[in-house]
């Protein structure tokens, strides 16, 4: 594992992000029932994996924090955080009513926020993850997903 950069003067670090969006997500439990921090984790993991930066890395972390109602939209312009990132954590917060098509041009329009989706999409369609739902949520979320990544032009996963 490489070493994180530490965060530019005045800027929360990738820990005081970590924790923000642990403490923001904290009794939220996903559809499988698991603590909802572990997506998180996964997320982040998964952007690292991927070569993503701090800025995307720290965008994994709160990336469903606003659409989560977790965290406001008023926090998020606020908070001690690289632009970037604010736009990428905007980016993937699907406003209500959206069409996949719209939401997907927002985040193909904005610079990083693709890493951060694909990473989200791939922990959110990972088989073992989808085995513990019941057959017609499953068969619902594999073709959202699916649907998702066609849009984005990223390969079936």
């Amino acid at each position: 594992m490489t070493e994180t950069p530490p965060a530019a003067p005045g800027l929360l670090t990738l820990a005081e992000v970590e924790a923000t969006a642990r403490t923001a997500h904290e009794g939220q439990t996903d559809k499988a029932g698991r603590p909802y921090a572990e997506h998180l984790a996964a997320v982040a993991d998964g952007v690292r994996a991927r070569g993503g930066d701090a800025e995307q890395i720290a965008a994994a972390w709160l990336h469903d924090a606003v659409e989560d109602a977790a965290l406001s939209r008023a926090w998020l312009a606020g908070a001690a955080l690289a632009p970037r990132t604010k736009a990428i954590v905007d980016a993937v917060t699907k406003r209500p009513g959206e069409e996949p098509a719209a939401y997907a041009r927002r985040i193909l329009d904005t610079p990083g926020a693709l890493l951060v989706k694909e990473a989200d999409l791939a922990h959110n369609a990972d088989a073992k993850r989808l085995a513990v739902l019941d057959e017609p949520t499953r068969k619902r979320l594999t073709e959202k997903y699916a649907h998702l990544r066609a849009l984005l032009g990223l390969p079936r996963s």
